[in-house]
């Protein structure tokens, strides 16, 4: 089997998709030690440029979110951070693209097996939920995260943090108000490796 730095040399090299409108410029961390795996959608532009994942205003709700500071969440030790596509895949009507769905299908399969200490999976959005939820997913993207308990505690099924996606937070209270105290319990657990008092998760891996 390939190394992981091997694996990730090659990643980073890539040039399959060579009509980006960006270029290539694939986006990701990963560490065999991390505990912790953020799957989102793409790289946005601000990351394209910057080469440093979730870091814009998406990462900053995603870290609120989550209930951890920059250091812990950029630490290779305790966060991979894997979306379904690795390089910016262009803007659309109303947004990005969608991932390049060659992207997840050529990469995933090799570098998830090479990341044996994830305890805790984060699958972000539509795309990485359909991938990683199979049929277990519900109908829609609302309907999956209000289900939540159901693939929790090894994954939590969350929206994408985007700033766009500020009126489905206002139509949908119960997230924040239940799903996030969850999830940083969970985190918090993961990350320290043992029960927190007044987390609503349990402790069994």
């Amino acid at each position: 089997m390939i190394s992981l730095q091997n694996l990730l040399t090659d990643i980073r090299a890539c040039r399959e998709c060579t009509d980006l409108p960006l270029g290539p410029r694939p986006v990701l961390v990963a560490d065999a030690r991390a505990r912790i795996l953020v799957i989102g959608q793409a790289p946005g532009t601000k990351v394209h440029a910057s080469g440093v994942p979730w870091s814009d205003a998406s990462g900053l709700r995603l870290r609120q979110w989550l209930g951890v500071d920059d250091a812990t969440f950029y630490d290779p030790a305790q966060f991979a951070i894997v979306p379904m596509g690795f390089c910016y895949p262009g803007k659309g009507k109303s947004g990005d693209l969608p991932p390049r769905a060659a992207c997840s299908a050529l990469w995933h399969p090799q570098l998830l097996p090479l990341l044996p200490n994830i305890e805790l999976v984060l699958a972000i959005g539509q795309y990485a939920q359909a991938f990683y939820l199979g049929n277990a997913r519900q109908a829609d993207l609302t309907t999956t995260v209000r289900a939540w308990r159901d693939y929790a505690p090894r994954t939590f099924v969350l929206p994408h943090p985007s700033p766009r996606n500020q009126l489905w937070l206002k139509r949908n209270p119960w997230f924040e108000e239940e799903v996030v105290p969850a999830l940083q319990g969970r985190v918090a657990h993961v990350l320290t490796n043992g029960c927190l008092v007044g987390s609503n998760i349990s402790c069994q891996k």
